[in-house]
């Protein structure tokens, strides 16, 4: 079984893939298993059973030549099967193959250059199509892949994700948390985001919504300095965010910290007044459950993936409606009794997702496939 872990560091999908392996090697140790992983990143997979062994592969796999030179490292490996994480598959990728695909914002909110929209999504259903079996993120994700790309239902199956545990374990010393915000020169009241700034983030509402609720604070006494903190890209990549802070004035009180590691993460997630997560489209919605594990009141979209994430712990707003945003961002702000509930029930919710289930299942379907080719 070969699985590939090239993203085993990065943002998002590094959390599922890192998680993931370390549960499967709790769970299997009959099955051997290699990981395919960038050289410089084949030391972070140490403390694995006997049963990993890890190959080093350099070449990136932005380029037109992965298409074939991954492939073919791929079957030097003779393997009875691979598990890619992501849908980037290349285009003579060996079988059987499994692919998980945890969103499908990049067709749904395609860029401005049709010719190479059109080819990566052809690319994007091969690979799916292709597939021995598709593991969706929610029940969301699999409802596109069945209507937009036509995945027979029969290849899909629906494994949800999970919550980083390090979210989940409570820090008994919390001492430090003040020190890291002061590192970043920030003190609460703040309301928090975290994740990538792309258009179906809804970024620039959010920050027109906060423009709103600033407005009808300033002479509050313990929300008339509200700040809001964005944990993810650099502002400069983005205009129309960039622009949606300048024209709402709020850019005094807006802070962008670019990616920060987990810990960091975790001081911010506790430490803010609410987490807020308006987005547009979803696979599925770690983020807010991360809050949640937490202690951090959440406030979400109401679209369907999120909702099956958050079910009732988290306040729904609109999320194409600045002013339903901004009501929401209010009520945890201001009603105290519905700000403990919401914690309560977040706390509850993180922990229903759990990655031992999540391997349970991926290891069901590599045991269906071995024993549908007789491996």
């Amino acid at each position: 079984m070969v699985f590939d872990a090239r993203h085993w560091k990065d943002f998002g999908i590094g959390t599922y893939i890192r998680n993931l392996v370390q549960s499967i090697a709790a769970q299997d140790r009959e099955n051997r298993y290699t990981l395919v992983a960038k050289p410089d990143d084949t030391g972070e997979m140490k403390g694995l059973p006997p049963n990993f062994e890890v190959a080093a592969y350099g070449r990136p796999d932005t380029s037109f030549l992965h298409n074939a030179t991954f492939p073919f490292f791929l079957k030097t490996l003779n393997a009875d099967l691979f598990h890619i994480p992501l849908n980037f598959i290349p285009f003579f990728m060996p079988r059987p193959y499994v692919v998980t695909i945890h969103d499908m914002s990049s067709l749904m909110f395609r860029a401005r250059n049709e010719l190479r929209e059109t080819a990566h999504e052809e690319r994007y259903r091969r690979g799916a199509l292709r597939a021995t079996r598709v593991i969706a993120v929610s029940q969301s994700t699999r409802r596109d892949l069945e209507s937009v790309l036509h995945v027979p239902s029969e290849k899909i199956r629906t494994i949800y994700n999970a919550p980083d545990p390090a979210f989940l374990i409570p820090d008994e010393d919390v001492s430090g948390d003040i020190g890291t915000l002061e590192r970043y020169s920030i003190k609460p009241p703040f309301i928090l985001y975290a994740g990538t700034i792309r258009p179906q983030k809804n970024v620039s509402r959010l920050v027109e919504a906060f423009a709103v609720l600033r407005s009808e604070m300033e002479q509050h006494p313990e929300f008339g300095d509200l700040r809001l903190v964005i944990i993810g890209d650099e502002l400069s990549r983005h205009p129309a965010v960039r622009r949606a802070v300048v024209a709402t004035r709020v850019a005094p009180f807006v802070r962008f910290l670019g990616f920060v590691s987990t810990q960091t993460l975790k001081v911010f997630y506790r430490a803010a007044s609410l987490f807020a997560f308006p987005s547009l489209y979803e696979g599925f919605g770690l983020a807010p459950l991360e809050a949640m594990a937490c202690g951090t009141p959440v406030v979400a979209s109401s679209i369907s993936a999120l909702v099956e994430a958050v079910d009732e712990a988290a306040e729904l707003v609109t999320p194409d409606n600045v002013f339903d945003i901004a009501r929401g961002l209010r009520e945890i702000l201001l009603n105290d009794a519905r700000r403990l509930a919401l914690i309560e029930a977040g706390r509850k919710q993180a922990r229903r997702f759990n990655w031992s289930q999540t391997a349970n299942c991926v290891l069901d379907i590599y045991r269906e496939i071995k024993q549908q080719n007789k491996i």
